[in-house]
């Protein structure tokens, strides 16, 4: 459980908790393994999960028709995927798969939207720190998008 804990608190959006409420969610936290190639979730299939990697590696990636599959980022150690359709309830955007063998922890979205709801100040917490990831993504894409308008240019 110690070891759970340090790896929520070492997420951004975990990272405002107190030990007790980290203690809390580790509590939800479930341990899977999956083998080199093995598919973790499906684009398209609904979100009931997040994942945080504790070893090995998770490619994610999205098939493209005519093309095959584009890796669009290599997950490592203490990284967390698929909270995106858990927050928003939508299916998933991509593929995921265990890349080279990988183990995870993993919260349900159900078991995870009743721990926020009967606490409050922890939810108060989580969702002020996913605003802020949020937030920093979206400056980064429109970075990005910047850059490419910028290059198209000339």
């Amino acid at each position: 459980m110690a070891a759970t804990i340090d790896v929520l608190r070492n997420l951004q959006i975990f990272s405002g908790l107190s030990n007790d409420e980290l203690e809390r969610i580790s509590e939800l936290c479930e341990e899977k393994t999956y083998a080199s190639g093995e598919q973790i979730f499906h684009e398209g299939e609904p979100g009931n999960r997040l994942f945080i990697v504790i070893g090995g590696e998770v490619r994610i990636s999205r098939q493209i028709p005519g093309a095959g599959e584009e890796a669009l980022a290599v997950l490592k150690t203490g990284a967390m995927f698929g909270e995106m359709a858990v927050f928003d309830r939508s299916e998933r955007s991509t593929d995921a798969i265990s890349h080279g063998g990988t183990k995870v922890i993993t919260i349900s979205r159900a078991e995870f939207e009743m721990l926020l709801d009967f606490h409050r100040d922890i939810a108060y917490k989580v969702l002020w720190s996913v605003v802020r990831v949020l937030s920093g993504r979206l400056r980064a894409t429109n970075d990005s998008l910047r850059s490419v308008l910028a290059m198209s240019m000339f």
